[in-house]
């Protein structure tokens, strides 16, 4: 009646050898990026890192919006104005 022999067997080996060749390729890319500090979320920073003199403006630039939110006191943020600038000498 159903043939049982060879047949079904080689459907499984198919699907075993598929199986095995994707999942070698997958721990392939996994480790690379692993290696290379690669991200793995699926966000990439593109471009180059902004300019020495950028950072400092830029943190400059956020503790002032912070200070004017009110989520900061004067005494904190002349702090780490002071901070700020120390940093840039």
């Amino acid at each position: 009646m159903w043939d049982t022999g060879m047949g079904a067997g080689m459907g499984w080996m198919w699907l075993f050898w598929i199986l095995l060749i994707v999942g070698t390729v997958v721990l392939v890319v996994v480790l690379v990026k692993a290696f290379t500090g690669g991200s793995t979320d699926g966000s990439r920073q593109g471009g180059s890192a902004p300019a020495t003199g950028a950072l400092p403006r830029r943190s400059r630039q956020i503790l002032e919006e912070r200070y004017a939110r009110g989520e900061i006191s004067t005494e904190e943020y002349n702090e780490r104005l002071r901070t700020l600038e120390d940093g840039d000498r």
